[in-house]
């Protein structure tokens, strides 16, 4: 999991693993030109962050594990306002176990038949199923999950998939 610093004119994005809070267009605690100034002088790293060479990335949010972890960073990212971290609600999420398994998990929610999740119990969840990090996505009404083109699970909005503008696919070669 990263929090990350992008420049267009940059090659790589720049990353630190520790939760930055979010501060308009800026990082709150953290002088945004100075962290600029020690990009462009190849010393980010005194700054937190450093080059991520990653090859696939996902983004979403709050973050749920960390380090093996329950460390949900609500707060820092401002996803879910005022105790709205705590609602049951279909969930998305993401994560990897320490022998690198992905773990993607959906739950219903706001039926007859399911409640839902808080993000805790999510995240909870994760941590028993051998989770070292992981990652709430885009939940509600957008909470679907097709295997071989069929449905897993009933999607909250009157069990019909809505548009959504991305979807992540995995395909096995």
């Amino acid at each position: 999991m990263a929090w990350v610093y992008t420049d267009s004119s940059k090659r790589y994005p720049y990353a630190t693993e520790q939760p930055v809070d979010f501060l308009r267009d800026s990082i709150k605690d953290i002088d945004l030109n100075n962290v600029k100034n020690k990009i462009n002088s190849g010393r980010a790293s005194s700054s937190g962050f450093s080059k991520w060479k990653m090859q696939t990335a996902i983004g979403g949010g709050p973050v749920l594990l960390q380090n093996g972890e329950i460390k949900i960073t609500n707060n820092e990212e401002r996803k879910f306002g005022g105790k709205a971290i705590n609602n049951h609600e279909p969930r998305t999420s993401i994560g990897y176990t320490k022998d690198n398994k992905l773990v993607i998990l959906v739950c219903e929610g706001r039926s007859k038949t399911a409640t839902g999740l808080t993000l805790t119990q999510l995240a909870q969840i994760l941590k028993d199923l051998g989770c070292v990090e992981a990652l709430n996505l885009d939940g509600g009404g957008s909470s679907c999950m097709l295997i071989n083109g069929k449905e897993t699970n009933t999607p909250s909005g009157n069990g019909q998939q809505r548009p959504v503008p991305s979807v992540f696919l995995i395909e096995r070669k």
